[in-house]
């Protein structure tokens, strides 16, 4: 069986969410348990394209409305990614130092018209493409209705859906761009008088997932305008759980910590990762620390960060660190705290994946009071390092944490205020005041198994399962 996942992000080639982290590693997995699974993305100016070596082994032009545009597939060389990793290079549009833009329905439609132009070319052609947000959303619609892509009718689709409040929508006077089809069929495209990648994706693939099984049914109330759609399709849709890789994220190997550390060495482990963390933010290592990495925006409760840890930082006797960025007025808001809790809490704007190891290595317990969490991988990252989670009861989070007063291993919440958080975080505190129980469910929740090992098998078996 043979696999192609198209998607805008794969780690470690470009990444800015948590799509790229799956579309990086579920194939990896794949591939171990015997399917031919491969990847194909744009070819974007950044660090790893300048950085490795690719051949071209296609060169074309791709039609893009009235327009032909220069195209190249290149395939990357010496190549340890687990996976075959092939990049669509269109110089005008997509081989930028970004991944996204004001201008994205151009360059992710002429990308998917240039992959389905290659699939045609291929020699042996994938049984499964599996389609990955919707930046890749028009492709089930094209290969079933798009005259050009006739002989790709027999070949099966998956959309899985790693965030459903993003569409991306545009207006039919673009319509133009697609290849030709019947145009009758235009409503299979067109969700509230608009064209909508991610409802066509819905219409026309045969199987939709979503990365978590609560985040599917969430769904069904709360999806941006799509809930009546993914009611009506429900019969085509399942909920598999993102798992991690556990090659990246291991405490043993992990060159970026300060110190590697096993179950039995935790201890000495972790205290030397706080110890470094505490020491280059000015917090105290003797305080529980509380932790957020992130993006800062309202889907992840970031705009009651402000709240909530003026709230905590004068109640309880913590140390804050925060590593994110987002909407400005919030990174306004949470710098102005710095100067108010000195020695208590401190705060990196921006990215860093080291320091996002490290804080995983280091802090004792990682917040998460999401409003929208498809499935959330910080949660699955923070249990492999031994940090304890604290997160709202919502999608993956719902299925990946339970309550240590349910005889679980983090700190729940079921609703998303500043008091509740607080509350929960004061019951963390307690926790943390108890050493003993504290370093058992340390332990504990580093045995918990969330690798891909079963993710990959529950999509291949749906992928044999495939019948139009």
């Amino acid at each position: 069986m043979n696999i192609l996942h198209v998607s805008a992000e794969c780690y470690p080639i470009a990444k800015v969410g948590g799509l790229a982290d799956v579309v990086g590693s579920l194939p990896k997995y794949q591939n171990k348990l015997g399917v031919t699974s491969e990847v194909v993305m744009p070819f974007y100016d950044n660090a790893f394209t300048k950085s490795n070596k690719f051949k071209t082994i296609s060169s074309s032009k791709v039609r893009l409305g009235v327009f032909d545009l220069d195209v190249n597939i290149l395939m990357l060389e010496n190549n340890d990614l687990g996976f075959d990793l092939f990049l669509v290079d269109i110089p005008t549009l997509l081989f930028k130092d970004y991944v996204y833009s004001p201008n994205d329905t151009e360059r992710f439609l002429a990308f998917q018209i240039a992959v389905l132009d290659w699939v045609l070319q291929k020699e042996k052609r994938p049984n499964v493409v599996h389609c990955h947000d919707h930046h890749t959303g028009l492709i089930p619609f094209m290969m079933d209705q798009c005259y050009k892509y006739s002989e790709l009718k027999t070949v099966a689709t998956i959309t899985t859906i790693h965030n459903a409040q993003y569409q991306g929508w545009f207006s039919h006077d673009k319509v133009y761009m697609i290849p030709e089809f019947d145009f009758t069929q235009v409503g299979l495209i067109d969700w509230n008088h608009q064209i909508n990648p991610l409802a066509a994706a819905i219409k026309c693939a045969w199987k939709v997932t979503t990365v978590s099984p609560s985040y599917m049914e969430e769904l069904k109330s709360n999806a941006n305008g799509l809930e009546s759609l993914l009611s009506h399709e429900s019969a085509k849709c399942v909920g598999i759980l993102n798992g991690i890789d556990t090659q990246v994220w291991n405490t043993e190997t992990d060159n970026y910590i300060i110190k590697n550390y096993t179950q039995k060495t935790l201890d000495t482990g972790r205290k030397a990762n706080k110890e470094w963390l505490c020491k280059e933010f000015g917090l105290d290592p003797k305080k529980p620390l509380f932790s957020f990495i992130g993006r800062l925006v309202g889907e992840k409760g970031a705009d009651l960060f402000p709240q909530i840890f003026d709230a905590a930082l004068h109640h309880l006797d913590i140390s804050i660190l925060l590593l994110g960025s987002g909407q400005k007025d919030i990174e306004g808001a949470l710098e102005m705290l710095t100067y108010k809790y000195k020695g208590d809490y401190s705060t990196y704007i921006g990215y860093d994946e080291r320091l996002a190891h490290i804080i995983y290595a280091g802090a004792d317990f990682l917040l998460m009071p999401s409003r929208v969490e498809p499935c959330g991988l910080n949660q699955m990252y923070a249990l492999r390092y031994g940090t304890i989670p604290v997160v709202n009861s919502v999608g993956g989070l719902k299925d990946t944490v339970i309550d240590v007063e349910g005889g679980g291993f983090g700190f729940v919440h079921h609703q998303l205020n500043t008091e509740t958080v607080v509350e929960t975080m004061q019951r963390a505190t307690e926790l943390y005041d108890d050493q003993k129980e504290f370093n058992k469910i340390r332990n504990l929740i580093m045995q918990i198994d969330h690798s891909w090992d079963s993710s990959a098998k529950a999509y291949i078996n749906l992928y044999k399962s495939l019948k139009k």
